[in-house]
């Protein structure tokens, strides 16, 4: 995870986390309106763009996520959760880029995000839901620990909000915009130093392993125990309630802090 602290030292990748936050934000507010739990979550095709990005950019990407969702919620949605929206929207871009990287599926030459292969747009796939789900999983255990959101609503929405765009629009544009952000030489690894990039090792794999493990533990496992508490998936569970549920908060607070704590591994 050190790259994610180390890249505020190289002017280009502070420049890319602006331009990412920027455009992140700009496609997140003319959709504000399009509601789909007031407060808190809305239509957002802006999701097609966070894979890419961290695949692109990396941590670059990541932050641009983070602190564009957070803009985005001065335009309608700003509260408490947007702490959590922040991690989570974080966490929606830096889990793809570090598993993509770290597994080992592709080997050194399919590292860059050409999807020029069946295989890379496997991972491409493979990543963009456990990204989704990443997201889904953090924000919604944090707004059902505080009561405030059942985590079956606003997870399943989550994980399905985000993971629809990032197939649909991400992979047509990452095929777009690889070969000109490649030419222009803004690929993360082209622009950071080689000692502040994690070196790809067992420890990275495990951290890797470790995340494709926790999050569809956490999800899958919160999501079993709050409908076993009453609560409804998608829209429907707004209104059902049930929120605050231990089992939710043990299980999915396992997978959220859990992944978290596995990218510190590397």
């Amino acid at each position: 995870m050190k790259d994610v602290f180390k890249m505020w030292k190289e002017t280009k990748m502070v420049v890319l986390v602006a331009l990412c936050a920027g455009i992140y934000a700009a496609v997140l507010i003319p959709f504000k309106g399009f509601v789909i739990i007031p407060g808190f979550t809305e239509f957002r095709p802006a999701s097609g763009l966070p894979i890419m990005m961290g695949l692109l950019f990396g941590p670059a990407g990541a932050w641009g996520a983070a602190i564009g969702n957070l803009i985005g919620d001065f335009f309608g949605s700003l509260g408490i959760g947007s702490t959590f929206g922040f991690v989570g929207n974080f966490l929606f871009a830096y889990i793809p880029y570090k598993i993509w990287r770290n597994i080992g599926i592709l080997k050194a030459d399919e590292q860059e995000p050409s999807l020029k292969s069946g295989k890379q747009i496997g991972m491409f796939v493979l990543v963009s839901f456990l990204g989704a789900a990443a997201c889904a999983l953090f924000i919604a255990w944090g707004l059902d620990l505080l009561q405030m959101v059942p985590f079956a609503a606003l997870g399943t929405i989550i994980t399905a909000n985000n993971f629809i765009p990032s197939i649909v629009l991400g992979i047509p544009l990452t095929l777009i915009l690889y070969p000109r952000i490649k030419k222009w030489h803004l690929l993360w690894t082209d622009i950071m130093p080689e000692e502040d990039i994690p070196e790809i090792n067992a420890k990275t794999r495990i951290s890797a392993i470790l995340m494709i493990i926790l999050i569809p533990v956490g999800l899958i496992g919160g999501l079993f125990f709050a409908l076993g508490g009453g609560q409804e998936m998608f829209a429907a569970g707004f209104g059902a309630g049930g929120a605050g549920n231990m089992g939710v908060a043990v299980v999915a607070g396992v997978g959220a802090i859990g992944m978290i704590v596995a990218g510190l591994i590397e």
